[in-house]
C-alpha cells in the first residue's frame, strides 16, 4: 500500500538508518561544521570533570543527532510530496566512538488547515543498548489535498 497523508495515523512509525559512530565520523563532522571543540577531539581534555559530569573520552556532536533525524524525516517525507518544517531536540546522553545509533519517529497527531496538512512526529535517537540519546518533536507539512480541478483553497473554493 502506498503511504499518503490520509493513510498515516497516530502510532505510524518511521525508522532511520543505523549510524556507527567512530573517531573518523566525529572528525568528519568537525570538518563539516568547522567545530573543533576539544569535547570532540581530545581524549585528555575529556577525562577532566565538567561540574558533576565526566565523559571519560571524546563525544559526538549533538548536532550530528539532529542531522540524522533530519535525514530520516526528509528521506521519508520528500517522496510523499511533503516537507520537513520544524525540529526541536534535546540531548539526553552523550554518544561516543563505538556506539551505534539509530533515529526513529512515531506520528503523534495530524491536523489540517486551509493551506496545508500537518503531521507531528515524536522523534528519538537510540544507542545500541536501546537507550535514548536524543528526543524531540518534528513537524511535516503535506500540501493541501488535490481535487480534480485544482487545489482546495480557503472557504472550500477551488483554486488553480
Amino acid at each position: 500500500m502506498t503511504t499518503t497523508y490520509d493513510s498515516i495515523e497516530p502510532g505510524y512509525r518511521i525508522d532511520g538508518p543505523q549510524f556507527p559512530v567512530s573517531r573518523e565520523s566525529i572528525r568528519q563532522f568537525c570538518d563539516a561544521s568547522l567545530d573543533y571543540n576539544p569535547l570532540h577531539l581530545d581524549d585528555n581534555y575529556m577525562r577532566g570533570d565538567f561540574g558533576k559530569t565526566n565523559f571519560g573520552g571524546i563525544i559526538m556532536h549533538g548536532m550530528n543527532n539532529f542531522g540524522l533525524i533530519t535525514r530520516m524525516l526528509t528521506d521519508w517525507a520528500y517522496p510523499l510530496g511533503a516537507t520537513h518544517r520544524r525540529l526541536e531536540t534535546r540531548w539526553i546522553k552523550p554518544v561516543k566512538p563505538g556506539d551505534v545509533i539509530q533515529p526513529a519517529g512515531t506520528v503523534r497527531s495530524k491536523t489540517k488547515s486551509t493551506k496545508a496538512r500537518w503531521v507531528v512526529i515524536d522523534v528519538v535517537v537510540r544507542n545500541q543498548h536501546g537507550e535514548p540519546v536524543a528526543t524531540g518533536e518534528a513537524q511535516i507539512e503535506f500540501p493541501p489535498q488535490q481535487t480534480a480541478a485544482g487545489t482546495q483553497g480557503s472557504a472550500g473554493k477551488e483554486t488553480q
